[in-house]
């Protein structure tokens, strides 16, 4: 049965990605009526009473203890990708719902036991793969569904961020930085936004890859810093994808989208507007642009979303299949990349 307002559990630690982003997304969402945070080191205690206020429920050194004393209905959890799985495996088996900060795990195969355990007990698993409900995607998803583009013959992807923060050596010294604890570089950790909203979008699923991966900035890191794939999808449409860190500050980044009926195009989620061209039932086809106010991308409106579904009270933004699909595609893509191989995915 629906229940308003849950108990939320938050297992992290003070490297955990997009903590400010988590502690205020919330704190804003009515339905989370308090939060117990999981933290052995304790460091993160003064910045969740700073957030959460009132909603703030408790420190917790071990997961076990959070979740037996506070019982929540939802777990929130951001911890290197390597520390990922077990963690959400307490989490499920405890009744909990489960928000994971992505990868969360370093290989597919520690992925999809999770979900199917979460499938077996009737229970939300969900990758922060935010991008999924901004009003553009939104806009995006229904303008494709309907068949306005006809066909899809193929889909670009472009996705660039800063160089600029792989040359400090407080971040070489992060998970990030280390394939054994973060799973790989730039097509694991943004990359995987544009990989699943691919899917998202068009319905298709990825069925092979090809790619190359490196590190063209040359920083001590041992995750590729630049990453090319070429997809299949299985329509029998083609796909590429270009992934890296080159920038000096900010971000490029596009989505097009080619069918037999017309053409879409997105760029920055939170600027620019959707643009579209259909052939679909008009005489006289031109572009289409879907405006939107900005400020509705990031982790805030994707928290009150799963926050709501853990509640009963709408359906989860993204499934633990959907997740499992994604992450077998970018392991998919890393394989291919070490043997010079396309790979074939299931």
């Amino acid at each position: 049965m629906a229940n308003d307002r849950i108990p939320v559990g938050m297992i992290i630690h003070p490297q955990g990605a997009h903590l400010d982003a988590y502690f205020e997304a919330l704190a804003k969402t009515k339905e989370a009526e308090s939060v117990f945070v999981v933290d052995p080191t304790g460091e993160t205690e003064e910045k969740a009473r700073k957030f959460l206020g009132d909603k703030f429920g408790g420190l917790f050194r071990d997961s076990a203890s959070m979740l037996q004393q506070a019982k929540p209905k939802m777990c929130l959890v951001s911890l290197e990708a390597v520390k990922t799985p077990p963690a959400i495996e307490a989490a499920l088996n405890a009744g909990c719902h489960i928000l994971a900060e992505k990868p969360a795990c370093i290989r597919a195969e520690d992925f999809a036991p999770l979900v199917q355990k979460a499938d077996s007990k009737h229970l939300h698993l969900m990758l922060a793969l935010a991008n999924r409900i901004t009003p553009p995607i939104r806009e995006a998803r229904r303008v494709i569904r309907k068949g306005l583009l006809g066909q899809i013959y193929g889909v670009e992807l472009h996705v660039i961020a800063d160089q600029t923060r792989l040359k400090s050596p407080e971040y070489h010294q992060n998970w990030f930085a280390h394939k054994s604890r973060a799973g790989g570089g730039h097509l694991i950790w943004l990359g995987i936004h544009w990989l699943d909203l691919a899917t998202h979008l068009t319905g298709m699923k990825i069925s092979e890859v090809a790619a190359m991966t490196q590190n063209v900035g040359g920083q001590p890191i041992d995750v590729e810093d630049s990453a090319t794939v070429l997809m299949k999808f299985d329509n029998g449409s083609a796909g590429t994808m270009t992934s890296g860190y080159y920038l000096d500050k900010g971000y490029n980044m596009h989505i097009r989208i080619w069918g037999s009926c017309g053409w879409l195009q997105l760029g920055d989620l939170d600027t620019t507007p959707l643009v579209y061209y259909s052939t679909v039932d008009t005489k006289d086809p031109k572009e289409q642009k879907f405006e939107y106010p900005s400020g509705q991308r990031g982790y805030t409106p994707f928290v009150q979303a799963a926050v709501r579904a853990s509640a009963g009270l709408e359906d989860a933004p993204i499934n633990g299949a959907e997740g499992l699909q994604v992450l077998r595609t970018i392991f998919g893509c890393y394989k291919a990349a070490e043997t010079g191989c396309r790979q074939k995915l299931g």
